[in-house]
This record gives structure tokens, sequence and C-alpha cells, in this order.
């Protein structure tokens, strides 16, 4: 099945916005790594956001980087929607928002006026297969400005059975801690049971799913042209890297 045989869907749009708050491990350490880590970029320029969903790293863009444009895309109107609402209520700079409707598969969408200062994307690209993964991270070294970075944030695949199993306790772990930090009860990770989200304990993945291991993306980072490719964060078969475009 090729990139664009099996599409995101506004339904999945709308679960994920539900859920999300508790699916997504350390959220909030997450989102400020990555800005931490943009803003020690030695680029200037504008940054670009691949998949912005609702908008929550956007913003934090916007806030702390108060030198040029983020350029926030996604593939879903209401994730657009709700990014573009959630910029309009800061005061940090809602006029430095671009956004734009893009199918990740596609290329049309990489190319920009002038060198980016940063590229990073939260929970997308593991929708690429590997040869889709390469041709971005080619396409995304093009885009960059020497001394630009990427980050990326995004689901792996672990290389046996045995680290499926941990990612996927892990993961249970981290959703139930959330659901009972954020809310004092389990509402929260009984319904991201119920959607059935740890696919680390699937047989088979989604086709829309196709996570690759660290060590894939280490090498097609390298194969690209960038340096400094490294590993920040990792926690229930998610994890945060960084590379560098000399």
């Amino acid at each position: 099945m090729s990139d664009t045989d099996r599409r995101w869907s506004e339904t999945e749009s709308a679960t994920y916005r539900d859920l999300s708050r508790y699916a997504v491990p350390q959220r909030e350490r997450q989102i400020a790594l990555i800005v931490d880590r943009v803003g020690a970029a030695a680029a200037t320029g504008d940054v670009l956001e691949i998949c912005c969903g609702e908008g929550l790293l956007t913003a934090a863009l916007l806030q702390h980087l108060p030198v040029g444009r983020v350029f926030a895309f996604d593939g879903s109107d209401s994730m657009l929607a709700a990014t573009r609402e959630r910029a309009a209520q800061s005061p940090a700079g809602s006029d430095r928002l671009i956004t734009r409707k893009i199918d990740i598969a596609e290329r049309d969408w990489r190319r920009f006026e002038a060198p980016l200062s940063a590229a990073v994307s939260s929970l997308a690209v593991h929708h690429l297969d590997g040869p889709g993964k390469r041709t971005l991270f080619a396409d995304l070294h093009a885009a960059l400005a020497p001394g630009g970075v990427f980050v990326l944030a995004d689901v792996v695949q672990p290389a046996s059975a045995a680290g499926s199993a941990i990612a996927a306790d892990l993961w249970d772990q981290e959703v139930r801690g959330r659901a009972l930090s954020l809310d004092g009860n389990l509402d929260g990770f009984e319904a991201f049971r119920r959607a059935d989200w740890n696919h680390f304990r699937h047989a088979t993945l989604d086709p829309i799913d196709k996570p690759s291991t660290v060590v894939e993306h280490f090498d097609w980072l390298r194969d690209a042209g960038f340096v400094e490719v490294d590993l920040h964060w990792m926690t229930a078969g998610q994890m945060i890297l960084s590379a560098v475009r000399p």
C-alpha cells in the first residue's frame, strides 16, 4: 500500500483532539524540548511545522521564537482551524502564522522562497513508509539554511518483540499517569483503551501507520547529508531526535 492509499480522516482528527492530552507521553516536556532545540539553532529564518495538529506546538513556537514566521501545515481542515484559533488567542504573533493544507506524502509543499532556520514535526512522519521518509529528509535538508535544525518527535518501530512489549507497557503506564494527573481519575485511560490506540499490542498495524526503527531514522538522516544526528528523549516507543544541516 502506498502512502496515498490510506488517508487521515476528519473523524480521526476529532478522536486525536479528544485523546491526545492523555495519549501523548510527557506532552508538555516534549513541546518544551522541541522549542528549546529550535531556539538553539545557528540559522535564522522561518520555521516549518509539518502536520501541526491542533496547534499546541505551533503556539509555543510563536511565543518563544519572536523572530520569523511559522509555517504550520497539516492535512486536516479542522486541525488547521484549531491551530489558527489557538494562535489568535495568544498575543505571541498570530500575524506570523502561515497555514496550508498539504498531503504529507507529496513534495510540492517542501519548497520555500528562502531557506528555513528549522523544521519540526510531531507524530506525523510515521505515516510515511521508508522511502517516503528518506525523500522527506532529503527535501528538508535542501530547504534548511546551513546551521538549520530538523527536530522530529514520532512513534518508532521497536526492533524486537521484546521491545514492542516494553513499549506497550510503558505507553499504558504513561497514559494512566496522565489521566490521573490531569483529571484525578482513569476515564481518559479507559477512553484510550477503548480506542485501541496502543498499536504496540497489535499483531498488524493500521495501514496508515508505518513506523521505522530509531537506527533507520539515523541512517536516512545521515544519508540525506545531516550531521549531529542525536536522540534527546525516548519512552513508550516514541522519541525526539534532531539533526543539523552543515
